[in-house]
């Protein structure tokens, strides 16, 4: 089979994976795990290092670098926990929902990566990576106490990212691309419909008292699923102060999307329904995905051991809230403040050459959370500050095959939440979290 037939049946095995998986507990929503060999070093090489052909989404001018055609395909598996304890939940006037913290909404996420680049000319290269940059899952039992903020929450994303490198001096490269983007998402929850119905009777109209029963007796539920595409633009340049030391800058910016798609509602109350409210409906939402910048250096010690760091920013503060509108129904906008702030990320990383075969990595990293408060945290991503450590190796087959392994363990800071949700329904608690993260790539040099 010639290389770009290969290519071809790669990207659509790909667009298949990535359409049915997901994954959890990124910082915010976005996911790193984009290169099996940078996470070994817990993506502290990031822009500068330029190993292989997963440069093309953390720098694509770190392609230069690379000495023949390289195809990559990468698999992580996503094992994340998060518990909620100390919980306490109750509609107003202080009634209980109930004792079910919602047992485990981590859910096993797999995130799939796939990379081709080639020399076009002398001087030039081409790219194209396929991954899936950004997305969460958790799911929670359906009657737990914080059923009326979330149940389910999935998003899903494909990139589709053709990139050039031109390499304008023995010391600097520049890099650019372009990016498609499909997004998927599907929010379910509860409707509290005996605390909607009491306002309703007591600011509108009294019939309303017939459905104001008590929380729990008388729930709702509601599916929103909506799909989008969208674009947006890369750049990186690689400076290299000598052979053995360089320094990457990339930007990404960010994709704007309008989600297009379907609000369908059950077990809504006749009275509720006669009126017009939760009938099944077109909806719409807008996100803007963020922008980020990261710097890195890497700087190779000796025939043995390398040292590498990075620094990126992520501009989460474009996520102020989220919006549902509804092309019909009594009940209005669905809306969720976020206010979501900028966050950092540092990583520090090393390498150490065993033997011509194998290479081992380890790194440590430092992510911030957007999120600015209890009060701004959602069960549907209830993140927090955490810290990385990661273990990875590269083992040498042949002068055309090799294989990467990497291991990281995240440890998440307790992380308080404090939602109101639209209606007065309180959730407070304490979520315990941790994530475990197992990657492979395969890696073949033509």
């Amino acid at each position: 089979m010639k290389p770009y037939q290969s290519t071809c049946l790669s990207i659509a095995a790909f667009t298949s994976l990535s359409l049915l998986t997901g994954a959890a507990f990124a910082a915010g929503f976005a996911l790193i795990e984009q290169s099996t060999s940078n996470m070994g070093s817990a993506y502290a090489g990031g822009s500068a290092s330029a190993e292989d052909a997963s440069t093309i989404y953390f720098n694509p001018a770190g392609m230069t670098e690379l000495d023949s055609a390289e195809v990559i395909f990468g698999l992580h598996i996503v094992q994340p926990s998060t518990r909620l304890s100390d919980a306490d939940s109750s509609a107003p006037g202080g009634i209980s929902l109930g004792t079910d913290t919602g047992g485990n909404a981590g859910v096993t996420g797999l995130i799939p990566n796939f990379y081709f680049t080639r020399e076009v000319a002398p001087q030039l290269r081409f790219g194209l990576g396929i991954n899936a940059p950004f997305g969460l899952s958790t799911e929670y039992d359906k009657n737990w106490i914080g059923r009326y903020h979330a149940i389910e929450s999935h998003m899903q994303s494909l990139n589709i990212n053709p990139s050039l490198a031109y390499r304008a001096s023995d010391q600097l490269s520049f890099g650019a691309g372009i990016s498609l983007q499909y997004l998927s998402v599907e929010l379910t929850n509860a409707i509290d419909q005996p605390t909607l119905c009491a306002g309703l009777a007591a600011t509108v109209n009294p019939v309303f008292s017939s459905c104001a029963g008590t929380p729990t007796s008388n729930d709702g539920y509601a599916k929103v699923t909506g799909t989008s595409w969208g674009w947006g633009a890369n750049l990186g340049l690689l400076y290299k102060l000598s052979d053995a030391t360089r320094f990457g800058a990339a930007w990404r910016s960010s994709v704007k999307h309008e989600l297009e798609g379907d609000a369908e509602f059950g077990g809504i109350d006749p009275v509720l329904r006669g009126v017009g409210f939760f009938v099944d409906t077109d909806g719409s939402a807008k996100v803007d995905l963020p922008a980020t910048i990261s710097v890195s250096g890497y700087h190779q010690f000796d025939s043995r051991w390398a040292l590498m760091g990075d620094i990126t920013w992520t501009q989460w503060s474009n996520f102020e809230e989220l919006r549902i509108k509804y092309d019909a129904g009594a009940q209005g906008d669905t809306v969720q403040p976020e206010e979501w702030e900028d966050s950092m990320r540092y990583a520090l990383g090393v390498h150490y050459r065993h033997n011509d075969q194998m290479l081992l990595r380890a790194g440590v990293a430092y992510d911030e959370t957007p999120i600015p408060s209890a009060k701004r945290r959602t069960p549907r991503i209830p993140g927090n500050d955490r810290t990385w450590l990661a273990l990875g190796l590269n083992y040498q087959v042949s002068q055309q095959l090799s294989f990467d392994l990497g291991y990281a363990r995240l440890f998440v800071d307790d992380t308080k939440i404090s939602d109101t949700n639209s209606l007065g329904t309180k959730l407070d608690g304490v979520y315990e979290s941790e994530i475990d993260i197992f990657s492979g790539q395969v890696n073949w040099a033509y």
